[in-house]
């Protein structure tokens, strides 16, 4: 089968556009330098897509798979190639008409081992608060009484030796810089005498008086804010993009930043209007990015619950709700979520909880916990609208009126506090949210996604045509994504759990002694089916699983004996799917695959995840990509597709070849609703320029209803053609039975007849 639209770029110019066609994620490592992404670019040029979308480049710590513990801002990353290696990719790339879009980490830096490779932070510890490096990170010298809490010993009592030749303090292998003039003190007024205190890695949650990425001690939060600080830490990001080598920057973690606006702002000022800049923002379900910031829109996960939901049947997922309750003694979403954030805030942050506490007094101390726990968002911002009503009300209900209302006014007189409260939130909504509840509510794991809204997972036609309509008006250039290198389950896996929405009899009803993970093990097995490596691959993901969820054992604190159980619950052989709901899943990844493509805004594949991709949550999905570069040339000269793997790329790259060939067909949105008694199994949009999008949804539940019947969809004016698979002579007008334009494929596009 000859894919349509195959035209190379090879050799052409960089294109002038500022909004990509579409990006490909390459996730690098020491094993996956720029040689081999470079390696990689004439097949991805092939495959259609417009950007490479990098993971961090500059130097990190040691041996780092994600790049984001970020050591050095001034140096592009040795263990990748250095900037040389950088520089000779985005050459490869610009020869197949191909830009970078590199992503970057703003909010943090390493803590590392060896500690001087983050040379500011070593100077800071030297030199204290008077150091002129002082300025980049967020550290309460008071609090600390006039000494940085550094939790990084493996107990309560390690041995220290001073080297003065050296003029480092020792505790085992870690290495600390001496205070001048302090080394021939007796150890005790040595220490005393320091700028910072090693401590038991366990005192953070209590005693820690820096601001860290979530609750991960060994990356320090880093003042942005500072224009100093914004020039020192961004010069090479910036440098890249004025030589044309950077065409595009991902904002990592924004909500961290004391300032986003600000910094987008003073962002945009010096990368200039061509740069393509979108931020990872998690947005609830009823909420918008901020108009005035100076971006494209966001890295897209507010897309993945839209799509992820429409496949998902909202009678399916209560009934299991219900049966997850009953059999686990489980509470509801909604109490598991406040549990969950009332456990995160007052434990796992303790330390910052405490610093915000001290900030508003005891009066109002009650006040600030309960107003954590209560928003559903991951903060608000100043300018825009405060605490809602019904957040309020929460928290007034537990800390009273007069507290709340005392934390809503110092939150609107003190910008400081105000920054330091939206930072907390943002944090303990990640971590509550997205590592502790969606690890303990396991009805269907599909809807357990960053982003996501487990309580209420599916999403309507009409409320998705309305998402897609509002994205085309205000934010036409935002990212959208189905797998990430941090979703817990790549759109493949959940594509064949979210069946079960639609034949909840399907799974069963699993017991043992932590019915809980059972559950959970189930559909891990089912979303992941015949794998490489799948046994050892679903071990590790539910023990992560477990220790998230935090209800017999945890990170901090493991059950090894618990945990010596948890490889029994791997089925011994591959679980799959009953042939009815196999094909079900093959019209929801098919169907995923084809809106996530067509619908506003600039698609994202995940390395590898043209092909069929089932991976569970990182570091699985983290790892090295394999290209299906035969199935692709096979394809282009001419080979049907066999299996469903060459059916996802055949689709994969027709639609990316579409976007880059010929972009007017994405501009415009428009419902397109089907009339009949199945009307509500498909979704169809139409762009004005020439394209129609159609896909299946709810299938198993279309089929066990009687299939499409005589639903019909009226087609938009011409002569219509598919967009890939063998020709058609006669090509589609007027009212088209679904049944005919359905019967192969789940999810087809049609192109207008020039």
């Amino acid at each position: 089968m000859t894919l349509r639209y195959a035209s190379s770029q090879s050799g052409s110019e960089v294109p002038a556009a500022v909004t990509p066609a579409s990006t490909y994620r390459l996730q690098l490592r020491p094993e996956f330098p720029f040689a081999a992404a470079e390696a990689a670019v004439p097949y991805l040029a092939s495959l259609g897509v417009s950007h490479l979308h990098l993971s961090p480049v500059l130097e990190a710590v040691p041996g780092s798979a994600h790049g984001y513990d970020v050591t050095d801002h001034a140096r592009v990353r040795d263990e990748l190639g250095g900037e040389g290696g950088l520089r000779a990719l985005a050459a490869a790339a610009r020869t197949h008409g191909l830009a970078l879009v590199l992503d970057i980490v703003p909010n943090h830096m390493a803590l590392p081992a060896p500690l001087r490779l983050n040379r500011p932070l070593w100077e800071v510890l030297r030199e204290g608060p008077h150091s002129p490096y002082a300025r980049w990170f967020d550290i309460d010298w008071e609090a600390g009484g006039g000494q940085v809490l550094l939790p990084v010993l493996a107990g309560p009592e390690e041995p220290c030796e001073v080297d003065a030749g050296a003029d480092v303090l020792r505790y085992g292998g870690l290495e600390f810089p001496l205070r001048a003039g302090t080394a021939d003190l007796p150890t005790a007024e040595l220490l005393a005498a320091q700028w910072y205190r090693p401590a038991w890695w366990r005192e953070a949650r209590t005693a820690l008086n820096y601001r860290r990425f979530f609750t991960i001690s060994d990356l320090i939060g880093v003042r942005v804010e500072d224009p100093a600080v914004f020039a020192a830490t961004h010069a090479k990001v910036l440098e890249l993009v004025r030589d044309g080598v950077v065409a595009g920057l991902r904002i990592d973690h924004v909500d961290g930043l004391a300032d986003p606006e600000g910094y987008l702002r003073r962002l945009r000022t010096e990368a200039g209007p061509g740069c393509w800049v979108v931020v990872e923002k998690i947005l609830a379900r009823h909420e918008r990015l901020p108009p005035s910031w100076p971006v494209a829109g966001t890295t897209g996960y507010d897309a993945l619950h839209r799509v992820d939901g429409l496949f998902t049947d909202p009678a399916g997922a209560a009934q299991l709700a219900r049966a997850y309750g009953e059999s686990t003694g489980l509470p509801s979403w909604e109490e598991t979520a406040s549990a969950a954030a009332r456990e995160v805030l007052t434990v796992d942050l303790a330390a910052e909880l405490a610093t915000l506490e001290r900030w508003a007094g005891p009066e109002l101390a009650t006040g600030v916990r309960e107003l954590l726990i209560a928003s559903p968002v991951y903060r608000t911002y100043p300018g825009g609208p405060g605490p809602s009503a019904p957040t309020l009300e929460r928290a007034a209900a537990r800390a009273g009126t007069d507290a709340v209302e005392g934390v809503r006014d110092l939150l609107l007189r003190d910008p400081a506090f105000a920054a330091r409260f939206a930072q907390t939130s943002a944090a303990l909504r990640a971590k509550s949210l997205e590592d502790r509840a969606f690890y303990r509510w396991a009805p269907l794991l599909s809807a357990t996604e960053v982003g996501g809204e487990p309580g209420t997972p599916a999403v309507s036609v009409a409320e998705f045509h309305a998402y897609c309509a509002q994205r085309e008006r205000d934010w036409p250039a935002s990212g959208t994504v189905l797998s990430t290198h941090d979703t817990k389950r790549s759109a493949d896996v959940r594509a064949r759990i979210a069946v079960l929405s639609q034949a909840p009899e399907a799974m069963g009803v699993p017991g043992g002694p932590d019915p809980q993970l059972a559950w959970v093990a189930r559909q891990s097995a089912l979303g992941l089916g015949e794998a490489p490596e799948r046994a050892p691959r679903l071990a590790a993901a539910l023990l992560k699983a477990a220790r998230e969820a935090g209800l017999h054992t945890s990170w901090t604190d493991p059950d090894e004996r618990y945990e010596a159980g948890i490889a029994d619950l791997v089925p011994p052989e591959a679980v799959g799917l009953p042939p009815e709901l196999a094909q079900a899943a093959r019209a929801n990844l098919l169907g995923m695959t084809l809106l996530h493509l067509t619908m506003p805004g600039v698609p994202e594949v995940y390395q590898g995840s043209e092909y069929e991709y089932r991976a569970l949550v990182d570091p699985d999905n983290r790892r090295p990509a394999e290209f299906p570069r035969r199935a692709l040339a096979a394809l282009d000269a001419g080979a049907a597709p066999r299996g469903l793997a060459q059916e996802k790329l055949a689709l994969t790259a027709t639609l990316l070849r579409l976007r880059r060939d010929r972009p007017e067909l994405f501009t415009g949105y428009a419902p397109l609703p089907a009339r009949g008694p199945a009307a509500d199994h498909c979704v169809a949009s139409a762009r004005p320029s020439g394209l129609v999008t159609v896909a299946t949804r709810l299938s198993h539940r279309l089929t066990t209803a009687g299939g499409w019947r005589d639903t019909t969809l009226p087609l938009p004016p011409g002569r219509w053609h598919p967009a890939y698979g063998p020709p058609r002579g006669t090509p589609y007008e007027g009212r088209l039975p679904l049944s005919q334009l359905l019967t192969d494929h789940p999810a087809v596009a049609l192109v207008r007849e020039e």
